[in-house]
């Protein structure tokens, strides 16, 4: 996958503005949204130019191609959250070199990523993946299972549990949106009403953003609203 070139800057611009007016419809403070640029399929230098446009966030779904990118801009400041579906035999390089993991699912993944993290860095933040939708294509944690999930998870020495995430079917109906988003924000509620201290609920993408806003999303993953539409590339 290659993408469509963009100029980042009057991207950001554009999202910005809409981010904005999404806040102000929701009654919400636009500091209470972390935007998380979705820089998969994108070079070092495009992430390096949304770096310069103020982006501090970035998250990549493939382990392959996220080190030599993180390596080689390893002078930036930035913050890097591995977003993708993450397998038992690549929990150790995920936890050297990120500082976010976002779809946690499983006890065993957990448990890896807290003894492989370094102990000369600050634990790992983590957000459990909650399955919405019941698409069988997507992982995550039924509802049912995630307090329990979340207890054991409270308790590994190097992984600091920072919230929820989930990636719901995608819906052309804002008003289908929010019910999905608000599923997974009534079940971070549950959670802090366990007492388990959550403060990120990471949902919404560059199609539906405004809805994960209006229902509670404090971090949004944006890939296309600001690098520009993706293509495929040509075999």
């Amino acid at each position: 996958m290659l993408s469509k070139p963009q100029n980042c800057s009057e991207g950001l611009n554009r999202l910005q503005s809409r981010i904005a007016q999404a806040c102000v419809t929701a009654a919400r403070s636009v500091d209470s949204v972390t935007l998380l640029a979705v820089s998969k399929g994108q070079s070092s230098a495009a992430i390096n130019e949304a770096a310069s446009a103020g982006v501090e966030n970035f998250g990549e779904n493939f382990l392959q191609e996220s080190l030599p990118k993180i390596e080689e801009l390893a002078g930036r400041e930035l913050t890097w959250h591995f977003i993708g579906r993450l397998q038992a035999n690549k929990t150790r390089p995920v936890a050297e070199n990120f500082a976010w993991v976002h779809a946690v699912d499983r006890l065993k993944i957990a448990e890896r990523l807290s003894a492989q993290r370094p102990f000369h860095v600050p634990p790992l933040n983590v957000c459990l993946q909650l399955h919405v939708g019941g698409e069988a294509s997507k992982g995550g944690v039924e509802a049912a299972e995630i307090a329990s999930l979340a207890t054991a998870i409270r308790e590994l020495p190097q992984l600091r549990l920072r919230g929820i995430m989930s990636m719901p079917p995608a819906e052309e109906s804002v008003t289908r949106q929010r019910d999905w988003f608000r599923e997974t924000r009534q079940v971070f509620d549950y959670l802090n009403e366990r007492g388990m201290g959550l403060d990120t609920l990471s949902m919404g993408t560059s199609m539906d953003f405004e809805a994960a806003i209006a229902e509670g999303a404090t971090m949004i993953r944006i890939g296309t609203a600001i690098f520009g539409p993706r293509i495929t590339r040509a075999s």
